[in-house]
């Protein structure tokens, strides 16, 4: 079920928006040569202490995943695209790492990711994480009042299409609200004029994922979360949370 927010409970999301920005920057900020996965994770652990945010990754279980999410962000690198798990890897010059994080504050989610490069970025890697920002850009500008989530879609999948990258069929954006995945599901791929119309007060999670190998298919590490991309091509992340409202969409976690 489609829940429509109030304006009330848009400005409780827009604090839990604020959070996810925050340890965002901190996971950012922490990566560099040689740091680990973990220390990055640790960052962000500190930024939800501090707010009194709760994390809903850490210890989310969907049905695909065998075992519960260890960590309050995915940490994705090179050709992972999302899910990854920080562990003890340890940053390289030139890796491109996309952070992930959700937070939960007084019973509002938001939830949002960022790539970057750490060290001396590669050129291909800084024109896959435009492109990916170009899309959510674009599938921004179409999250407005009587149109409808295919418009969203379309606009991230053609943006997709001109720079020749693939992405994950089967992953895409959601609702978001009490819960960090709530009705509609927003494909990153549609047509447009179809799909749950868009109405003042809807929240959604928008994030294209974009492989630079063109191809749409992907496989999973052993650990039953990290999805990779299968010609071993880098990958891109970006998302964040928005609501519909008559005067347009508001990026809910900026900082």
């Amino acid at each position: 079920m489609v829940e429509i927010k109030t304006d009330a409970a848009l400005e409780k999301m827009r604090e839990a928006g604020r959070v996810v920005a925050h340890a965002l920057e901190a996971a950012r900020a922490a990566a560099a040569v040689g740091v680990r996965l973990r220390e990055l994770d640790e960052a962000a652990r500190g930024v939800l202490a501090e707010a009194g945010a709760r994390s809903p990754f850490l210890g989310y279980r969907p049905s695909f995943a065998p075992v519960p999410f260890p960590a309050v962000i995915c940490a994705s690198v090179n050709d992972a695209v999302v899910h990854g798990i920080p562990d003890d890897y340890r940053l390289r010059d030139g890796d491109l790492v996309s952070v992930d994080c959700g937070a939960e504050l007084d019973g509002w989610t938001g939830d949002a990711a960022i790539s970057f490069t750490v060290g001396t970025p590669r050129p291909a890697d800084v024109e896959l994480i435009a492109a990916t920002q170009q899309a959510l850009d674009a599938g921004i500008a179409a999250a407005t009042v009587g149109h409808r989530i295919g418009d969203i879609s379309h606009a991230i999948s053609r943006i997709a299409r001109k720079a020749g990258c693939g992405m994950p069929v089967d992953f895409g954006g959601h609702g978001i609200g009490r819960r960090m995945h709530e009705d509609p599901h927003v494909a990153n791929h549609g047509r447009p004029g179809r799909g749950f119309p868009l109405r003042h007060g809807l929240a959604l999670a928008l994030e294209p994922m974009f492989m630079a190998g063109g191809r749409n298919d992907y496989r999973t590490d052993l650990d039953g979360w990290t999805l990779r991309t299968t010609d071993g091509s880098r990958a891109a992340h970006i998302e964040h949370t928005v609501a519909i409202t008559a005067d347009g969409p508001r990026v809910l976690t900026l900082p």
